[in-house]
Order: structure tokens, then sequence, then C-alpha cells
């Protein structure tokens, strides 16, 4: 099934090039999109900084938020919006940030020198987002993984869901570190994390291109993304100072996206059985596994293809529970 011709809400949302373009998608999210605008405002990014929002099959107010955000931050954002009714099928987040990427490319003045920057709706990046994500393209890196931070300053959550979300967070930390130790990777130097999702993801506007954009598909369509790039030879880096803050709600707008999360997290919270996960010696195992194929001529850019191939590893280690 094609894809809708997406129309532009408005010549007054602007046609000059840039460099750089944020592209969210966005469906009903008027509530919201005030404070991502607000916080991307906010960026110690100098210059003008476009903002590409992707409103799709909405019916709130979100328009009428938009153009007022556009008022109030003249002269800092360079804020376009285009708008899609996307058929059934085709309803799901996959079209919206593909759509929103697509337009952000088409804003670029340089594919070369551009970076698409993709989050979401409900997102609130610290101010040094940008140029945190800027200087990891400096050293080296075509794409930049944000880390996911759970906004509990203004949605606090239940102490038994934060305890648990503690323990994750440390047992991925402690996966990072052997990772680290056995097969260290030099645009993407430790301290790190392991996100790489669409509420935070940067990508060379080239390499975007080159890689077929956002895969139409109704979830996963960011991680999909990043294997594409990855698979041609694109380096893929977790820097610890690039993050953003995300709505814990459980109720989204994007089938199996955070809000699921969120559910999943918070029924395990509830559950009097604790969490399983793989014991270190499977991610010592799946580390030294990687470094060998690192070593091979080919062996860098197929570690994802070859690496979802393998056998899911056991769930035989009970979670740690967080402080």
């Amino acid at each position: 099934m094609a894809e809708p011709a997406p129309r532009l809400a408005s010549p007054e949302f602007g046609t000059s090039p840039v460099s750089l373009c944020v592209c969210v998608p966005a469906r009903n999210e008027g509530e919201r999109i005030a404070t991502l605008l607000k916080a991307i405002a906010a960026q110690s990014w100098p210059g003008i900084i476009c903002v590409l929002i992707a409103v799709n099959n909405t019916t709130d107010d979100s328009l009428e938020r938009i153009g007022e955000a556009r008022t109030r931050h003249a002269g800092r954002l360079d804020i376009r919006a285009v708008v899609a009714e996307f058929p059934a099928a085709l309803a799901h987040a996959g079209s919206a940030r593909r759509l929103a990427m697509t337009e952000g490319l088409g804003s670029l003045s340089s594919l070369e020198a551009g970076i698409l920057v993709s989050t979401d709706a409900d997102v609130r990046p610290p101010v040094d987002w940008l140029s945190n994500i800027a200087t990891a393209f400096r050293r080296g890196a075509d794409l930049v993984g944000g880390r996911i931070v759970i906004d509990e300053v203004n949605e606090p959550l239940p102490p038994s869901v934060t305890q648990l979300q503690r323990a994750w967070d440390d047992y991925w930390s402690k996966v990072r570190e052997i990772e680290d130790r056995i097969d260290p990777v030099v645009w993407d130097p430790a301290p790190r994390h392991g996100d790489h999702t669409g509420a935070s993801l940067a990508i060379r506007a080239a390499l975007y291109r080159a890689c077929g954009g956002v895969p139409l598909l109704p979830t996963g369509e960011d991680r999909a993304l990043v294997r594409a790039a990855v698979a041609m030879g694109g380096r893929l880096a977790h820097p610890a100072d690039v993050y953003v803050r995300v709505s814990p709600r459980t109720e989204g707008r994007a089938e199996g996206g955070m809000a699921a999360g969120m559910r999943a997290l918070s029924k395990a919270a509830e559950s009097k059985n604790p969490p399983m996960a793989p014991a270190f010696d499977h991610w010592i195992e799946r580390a030294t596994w990687r470094k060998s194929m690192r070593q091979r001529a080919d062996g860098g850019a197929n570690i994802a293809h070859h690496e979802a191939c393998l056998p899911p590893m056991p769930h035989d280690m009970q979670l740690e529970a967080g402080r």
C-alpha cells in the first residue's frame, strides 16, 4: 500500500535550508508538545533550531498548540508541521516516524553534513542534548543513541516501580561493563548506555538515505533503522551524556512503545515473583563472540544480522532488588 502524500500545514511553518533537524511524530499530543518545544528552545545549541513535526491521524488541538509555540519561540525555533491521515493499515509508529524523518531530510541544506535527530512528543531533553549529540558525531559516530530516563520529577512512580527500574538499570550497567572489558569499540567508549530508540536517535543524513530510512513497521521501526544503518557500516555510539526524560504514562500512542514497557514494568513490580534475566556468564560468552566476529573483514557490520540468528539467552538469574 502506497504512503499517502503529506500536505504542509501552512507555508508559514518554514522553508529555509538547515543542517540539523529535530524530527517528531505526533498523534494527539496537544497536551505534551509544548513541553517538548520549550525544552528544544532552551538548548545550548547555537542559532535557530529546525523542528519537523509529523502530525498524523490527529483529532485534538495539536496544530493550534504548535502554532502557539511557533509564535512563542520565534527567532529560536523554525517549527515546521506536516499533516497526514494514514489509512488504518499504516496508522502506526513506522509511518509517522518515517514521515517526520523524510520531511526533515528535505529541510537539510547538505546531506553530507546534515544530521537528523529523532525524538517523541512526550520527551523532555536536557539543555545540552543537541550539543552532546554533535560532540559524539565529531568523535566519529554515525548514529548516536540517547539514554531513556523516566521523568519522575513531573510524573512520580510508585516506589515499587522505581525500585524495579533501578534494579534493571544496575543489571544493564553491569552488562555494559562486561562488553566494554571484553569487546571495547573505539567509537562507542565507556561510560556508555545501551539505548537507541526513536525517543533519542540521531543519524547522519547521508547514512539515513543510504539505508532506506525508517521502515514501515508497526513497532520496532527505530531499532530496525539502527540495524540497517549498522549493517551498512554505520558506527553507533551511546554517550552517557546524551539522554532524554520520557513520560512514564501507561497509555501511549504507539503499539509496543514506551507506554507498553511501563505497563509491563508496573505489572512486574506488583508481582510476587522476582524478575528473571540472563546470567552474566551468557553476556561474557556473547561479548567474546562479538569480539571474534569483529576481527573478521566484514564481521563488524554483520554482527547484528548474525546475532539475530542466535538462540535467545535463557533467563536463569534472579534480578537483584534495586536500592
